[in-house]
């Protein structure tokens, strides 16, 4: 298939999907799509021969998308762009040791807690998976979503704070967890020393590099932003930042993710207040607003019709549905800790811990990692592990963490 017929049928069914669910199901947009998408494939892989064109036709799909390269290195930049930009600096300033610990130390203890356990469970079940890559699956399952459950913070009522340190910590985690991936991945591929100093060295050149490259790539924006006054051209701006900003991280090799975050919440704070017209703002507001929509669409579509290429065998679902606890257990771990601590100098809103924990939704990211693991045994596992860990956050915690909000501002007044 060519790019072009792809995303024909990619954009089509994102746009059918999504009528159906605000039709009938109602549910929020990316969650409905991805059920719906879900549904479907489950559908076409029972009916057997009676769908096999349709399922040939879509796995013909799906093997022609690299999803990695499609999220990773295309879509993933347009996403934390269109997050950071609409996230409020001083919101976020007030909450940023919160939100600085959970994104940093929360990703790294999660990811080193996921990984003991699930080596535990590959060796409970006869599967040989190395500790390494038990490791990768740790930090690439680490990262959370905020997406689908912004809109059910937001309806639920939730206070502000809570839904800065959820926003925040999922903007700034996506980087992390992807420098730690690709540290481990690149021990794992024997391309790197395996000393203290050399895992400390290559983290700090991804995440620090990051920072650093989109608070140069952010100000360059805002200075050509300031010195003009057309929504054209300041939008194309903007998308110049989240493109070619994106790739000369990549090839600069620093942390392209955390670059563009820090990048959209300058241009969205300062480059918002003191370099553009009211015009500007609404049109570019209104722009990203639909990058934003229209990008989930189409990627929870495709996370939804991944399981028509998965590997499922007896043992790799057995593993899959011990991994789902273990993974909220070391979510809930890496959250009540650090807030814990916190808990000495500063208050926070009742529940917040069991909010975070159960809010944690995972996404696109975390298949994009798995996908990316060289082929062979542990590729299978793993993906088929971390499949099954996306689908159950975003459909069972998605669709329950708004009752649970609800229930935990009634039985208590937010003092955070």
């Amino acid at each position: 298939m060519t790019l072009f017929e792809i995303l024909a049928i990619l954009v089509t069914l994102s746009a059918g999907f999504a009528y159906l669910n605000y039709r009938v199901l109602k549910l929020p947009t990316t969650i409905g799509v991805m059920l719906i998408a879900l549904l479907m494939s489950l559908g076409l892989i029972a009916l057997g021969p009676l769908t096999s064109g349709a399922e040939s036709g879509l796995r013909h799909l799906l093997v022609g998308i690299d999803f990695n390269a499609a999220l990773l290195h295309g879509m993933l930049g347009f996403l934390l762009f269109a997050g950071a930009l609409h996230v409020n600096l001083d919101d976020l300033a007030r909450q940023r040791w919160v939100i600085a610990i959970l994104a940093t130390l929360g990703v790294v203890m999660a990811s080193v807690l996921i990984g003991l356990m699930a080596f535990g469970v590959f060796k409970l079940l006869g599967l040989e998976v190395p500790f390494i890559y038990c490791l990768l699956f740790g930090a690439l399952i680490s990262p959370t979503d905020p997406i689908a459950v912004l809109g059910i913070l937001k309806s639920a009522g939730a206070p502000k704070t809570l839904e800065t340190k959820i926003t925040g910590e999922s903007l700034f985690n996506d980087g992390v967890a992807v420098a730690v991936f690709l540290v481990l991945f690149d021990i794992a591929a024997g391309g790197q020393e395996t000393s203290v100093g050399s895992v400390v060295w290559l983290f700090t050149e991804e995440a620090v590099g990051g920072l650093v490259f989109g608070l140069a790539v952010g100000g360059l924006a805002y200075v050509m932003l300031k010195s003009l006054d057309n929504y054209q051209v300041e939008v194309l701006i903007t998308l110049a930042v989240t493109t070619g900003g994106y790739a000369l991280a990549e090839v600069l090799h620093v942390s392209a993710p955390i670059a563009i975050v820090v990048a959209g919440l300058l241009i969205g704070n300062h480059g918002r207040l003191l370099a553009m017209s009211e015009r500007t703002r609404e049109h570019l507001d209104t722009f990203w607003e639909l990058v934003d929509e229209i990008l989930n669409a189409v990627l929870f579509v495709l996370i939804g019709l991944e399981v028509l290429v998965l590997a499922f065998r007896a043992e790799y679902v057995f593993a899959a549905l011990l991994l789902i606890p273990a993974v909220l257990v070391a979510r809930l771990i890496s959250v009540g800790l650090p807030i814990g601590v916190m808990r000495h100098f500063r208050r926070f809103s009742p529940g917040v811990v069991k909010i975070l924990t159960w809010g944690g939704l995972r996404g696109g990211i975390s298949v994009a990692l798995a996908l990316s693991l060289p082929p062979g045994e542990p590729h299978d596992i793993l993906v088929a592990s971390t499949y099954a860990v996306v689908v159950f956050s975003i459909l069972v915690q998605g669709l329950t963490i708004g009752p649970l909000i609800r229930r935990t501002l009634r039985d208590a007044t937010p003092r955070d």
